[in-house]
């Protein structure tokens, strides 16, 4: 008698179509990325493409790391952005510091990282790992955010997101003037109206050349509760359902009707490229919502992570989406819907964006630039209602 196979054993065979000249990367995730890492990669591939490019669910991006300088801004962020793939972001303000030096006609160039630090110093040449730049390239970038903020519209606190939409408008007309397209991620996100956040603006050369100009008496000032407050809103305005394609395509996943028209609610997705203060900027919206704010609400549904960093040594960066779980910050009933691929995010972000540009059709722009008053009045709304006031 033939003994009963394990539920254990019911995944796919391991038995690959052999690589060919001809293999189209889409087909060699599939078929090919089958066990480690790689099998984090397709499975990161996957959960992005088939669910959380859905109709029915918000994408929020978090950006780490110097990924702006790698030209990742223009060979996957504004590809994903002009698909609709990608919402609202949240970044160090060092990537959009340095997004601006490409949207305004500045270089970096490749180069050895094992090249001397005080020989690159005494020829005025800043590296990043094995990225150069001269040094004039800061000082162009600084010249033109201080010509920039002098402007009368920046005279005034405001949220980061503001900011980055108002100055994205000089880098887009700086770019067109030089000739430049799709060379910045900031000028890209105010085309398209995608919300940009900060998590800590004093944290880069914006803020350093903010602070400088405030010494002046220029009236810039972010307002951090602001950015607390919208990128609930968002959240939350997400999962009332306020945001979705007008596509007759079913929503799919756990808990959800399939052959029917999701007609209520909406969906969360938050893909976290590194860790750091974005990271925690981006999860922290649902503890906001339902811890502070006292609004009913249950995690955010998906949650995608690229990073190198361990979960042992108890730094955020490496918090796993269980952990997030026990804050609020995941739906516990969505754990199955949550990939860690640990590589980095430079291999793992271009090859997301080809995976996903060849199997999923565009979305249309979302713009929640726009809609921020509409999200915000949410938001109040349902705090209004809450005990927590």
């Amino acid at each position: 008698m033939a003994r009963k196979l394990s539920k254990y054993l019911r995944g796919r065979a391991i038995d690959p179509v052999p690589i060919t000249g001809g293999t189209k990367l889409a087909d060699l995730i599939d078929n090919a990325f089958l066990a480690y890492n790689a099998a984090r990669l397709r499975e990161a591939c996957q959960l992005f493409t088939q669910k959380m490019l859905e109709p029915d669910v918000t994408i929020g991006l978090t950006l780490t790391g110097a990924l702006t300088p790698a030209g990742l801004g223009m060979s996957a962020l504004i590809p994903l952005i002009k698909a609709g793939f990608i919402d609202w972001i949240i970044s160090t303000g060092a990537n959009f510091y340095h997004d601006t030096h490409f949207g305004i006609g500045l270089s970096m160039h490749e180069g050895n990282a094992q090249t001397s630090d005080v020989v690159l110093r005494d020829e005025q040449v800043v590296r990043i790992y094995d990225i150069f730049f001269d040094y004039t390239v800061l000082l162009d970038t600084d010249a033109f955010f201080r010509r920039v903020i002098e402007a009368p519209e920046f005279q005034r606190s405001m949220s980061t997101a503001e900011f980055h939409y108002l100055a994205g408008r000089y880098v887009r007309e700086r770019a067109r003037k030089l000739g430049l397209q799709n060379k910045s991620l900031m000028a890209a996100a105010h085309e398209y109206a995608v919300p940009l956040y900060t998590s800590s603006p004093g944290d880069s050369s914006i803020g350093m050349n903010v602070a400088a100009k405030a010494l002046q008496g220029n009236k810039l000032a972010f307002d951090p509760s602001l950015d607390v407050n919208e990128t609930a809103a968002i959240v939350l305005a997400a999962k009332r359902g306020l945001i979705r394609d007008n596509s007759d395509r079913t929503a799919r996943g756990s808990g959800r009707v399939t052959g029917k028209r999701q007609k209520k609610g909406g969906r969360s997705a938050i893909f976290i490229l590194g860790g750091g203060s974005p990271k925690n900027f981006a999860l922290q919206t649902e503890p906001q919502i339902q811890e502070v704010l006292g609004i009913d609400e249950r995690g955010h549904d998906y949650f995608l992570q690229v990073t190198d960093a361990r979960p042992d040594t108890g730094g955020l960066s490496g918090a796993t989406p269980g952990e997030a779980v026990s804050w609020g910050k995941v739906d516990p009933d969505r754990l199955p819907d949550a990939v860690v691929c640990y590589l980095d995010s430079t291999v793992a972000l271009p090859i997301i964006t080809a995976y996903a540009l060849a199997r999923h059709k565009p979305r249309t722009p979302r713009r929640l630039y726009d809609r921020r008053q509409e999200f915000m009045k949410l938001l109040l709304s349902e705090y209004r209602k809450s005990s927590r006031r």
